[in-house]
């Protein structure tokens, strides 16, 4: 399988991540024209397993190092199995509640406020999972993106309540996912070998295996949750899977292609893990809450309307989140 050998091109993989994390919910923006989100959310997750599948059997399969994919999955133990699973369940709980968010109060909000929380809380979970780093600087960072979260959710405010409307429920939403967010990462790490991806430990997954087993556990899960979200919507009038078959096929192409992206980044994000650690690889994934404000502010205008002063703030915000993804990237130096 393919295995990063050095600390440089994990930063990489990981910058990638963070740019399909951060650019994976323009899809659902294009579809929300004429699509429901949880309609919009059955076809994601069928691509986040589609290139987890993909991705085991190239990737995780070519080579001599490590083991393949088929031989990986074969002797991996039932407890990192439900480790995975758990792992995707958990995700999907909250990716559920996050698309929520995205769909009520914008992309400029939802990330920073939801996937900066997951960042918080993630680093420091997985960071006591898999010490990698140097602590000061790692936690100096996200202190960093901690202000920023919280200069973002001024700046929200302060608009919103210039146009007479305050989106409560988007802002509840965003937080409750990002603290369900913040555990996913852990129970996928434990079920691999992160100290030693060319001879994992027996029973261990590598890492192309554990997104497999994650993944299914996304798909699997979503019978349950989406099921109940689509008969029970947080705004709307309840839809269901007649309407979801009734869809276009381009329209249900463009969510496989949102949870390709998303795919894309949690695998590079995994088999970076090995050479940067769980708490780095994630910090930096979740950078993402950067890219996504990009793509809110200047591409969707959903501050276009903003009063005088919002702008300084949102230039604050950025340069924060720059300043603690540098030092987080410096941390594993």
């Amino acid at each position: 399988m393919f295995i990063i050998q050095n600390y440089s091109v994990a930063i990489v993989f990981c910058v990638i991540t963070m740019l399909c994390w951060g650019s994976w919910a323009n899809t659902q923006k294009l579809a929300s024209k004429n699509w429901r989100f949880e309609l919009f959310y059955w076809d994601y997750v069928i691509g986040i397993l589609v290139f987890s599948l993909i991705s085991a059997l190239t990737l995780g399969s070519i080579g001599t190092a490590g083991r393949s994919f088929v031989d990986d999955l074969s002797q991996a133990t039932i407890l990192n199995i439900g480790s995975a699973l758990l792992g995707g369940i958990i995700f999907n709980a909250a990716n559920i509640l996050f698309s929520a968010a995205i769909s009520i109060a914008g992309m400029a909000v939802a990330f920073p406020i939801g996937i900066g929380l997951a960042l918080v809380l993630g680093v420091f979970i997985n960071y006591f999972g898999d010490a990698k780093g140097d602590p000061v600087l790692l936690f100096s960072g996200v202190a960093f993106v901690t202000l920023a979260i919280v200069i973002n959710a001024i700046a929200y405010r302060k608009s919103s309540t210039a146009g007479g409307k305050v989106s409560s429920k988007g802002i509840f939403l965003s937080i409750t996912a990002g603290i369900l967010m913040s555990f996913f990462y852990r129970f996928i790490a434990a079920s691999m070998d992160l100290n030693d991806f060319v001879h994992p430990a027996v029973g261990k997954m590598t890492p192309y295996t554990a997104v497999f087993i994650f993944s299914c556990g996304i798909f699997l899960s979503n019978f349950l949750f989406n099921s109940i979200l689509m008969k029970h919507p947080f705004e709307g009038a309840p839809t269901g899977y007649r309407a979801y078959f009734n869809g276009r096929f381009p329209t249900h192409l463009v969510g496989v292609l949102g949870g390709l992206i998303w795919g894309l980044g949690n695998s590079f994000n995994l088999i970076a893990a090995g050479k940067a650690g769980a708490a780095i690889s994630y910090g930096l994934g979740q950078g993402a809450t950067l890219v996504a404000a990009l793509w809110g502010v200047f591409i969707w205008k959903e501050f276009k309307n903003a009063p005088k002063g919002t702008n300084g703030l949102i230039g604050a915000m950025f340069v924060l989140f720059l300043v603690g993804i540098g030092l987080i990237i410096y941390s594993g130096v």
